[in-house]
């Protein structure tokens, strides 16, 4: 691994390969969950959905922690069945909460909801914001992924309900893509900003594209620009 590198904004540290990063990062978090435990006897720890995170996931299982005072939720959810491919609980459950991680609570955005397409958009925040009240706040870490198109979390370029997302003091949100599959419920920025420890994880040279123009600020209409500005405690993970 190469030593992360300041440039008076994100911590970057870049790895040769994705199993590379995984493995950094996974020790990374979970240094940053035992000294959360040590310092309040709990942690909170935010993951990300998507195929990308599942080798960070299988790495981060086997960190020997004590995972019974952790706490996991999701950054964003993909509104849909419990048992559909792309519903984000589903593959935190069979990736992460495995093996000694399985005594770590979950909680679950969308937990009793059988059909989310049956519900309205505010009847899903609102049930997802009743999920929340048993989180303690502010976050202690929280692990986010990036989109070839620049959204991070579910903060997606030029959608409805991105705005509130960026804006809203409240914890969560829905935003409705435009160019991507389901509504999602996600984080909203000023959860982000009140995590302690935030990662952004990418890998390949499309997304390092992406990101460069982030970090040199002439990418306004890209999410992930406005987390680079706005998060101080980012570290970027790159993997090539």
């Amino acid at each position: 691994m190469v030593a992360a590198v300041p440039l008076g904004g994100p911590i970057l540290h870049r790895q040769a390969s994705t199993q590379a990063q995984a493995l950094a990062l996974a020790q990374s978090v979970a240094d940053q969950l035992r000294l959360a435990i040590a310092s309040r006897g709990y942690a909170t720890l935010a993951v990300s959905g998507g195929r990308s995170p599942i080798v960070f996931f299988e790495n981060l299982r086997r960190e020997p922690l004590a995972w019974d005072k952790v706490q996991v939720v999701l950054v964003d959810e993909r509104c849909v069945a419990p048992d559909h491919t792309d519903r984000n609980a589903r593959l935190v459950r069979q990736h992460l909460l495995q093996e000694a991680a399985a005594s770590a609570s979950f909680v679950d955005w969308l937990s009793g909801i059988d059909a989310p397409s049956a519900q309205t958009n505010e009847a899903l925040l609102a049930h997802a914001r009743s999920q929340a009240h048993v989180l303690r706040w502010p976050l202690d870490v929280a692990v986010m992924g990036m989109g070839e198109d620049g959204h991070t979390a579910s903060w997606f370029p030029d959608s409805e309900g991105l705005g509130t997302a960026l804006d809203s003091d409240l914890p969560l949100a829905w935003v409705r893509p435009r160019h991507a599959d389901h509504l999602r419920l996600t984080l909203t920025l000023s959860v982000i900003q009140a995590c302690r420890h935030v990662h952004l994880a990418i890998a390949g040279a499309a997304k390092q594209t992406v990101l460069a123009a982030a970090l040199a600020h002439t990418s306004p209409d890209k999410p992930v620009q406005t987390l680079i500005e706005r998060v101080p405690a980012l570290e970027v993970w790159i993997a090539d």
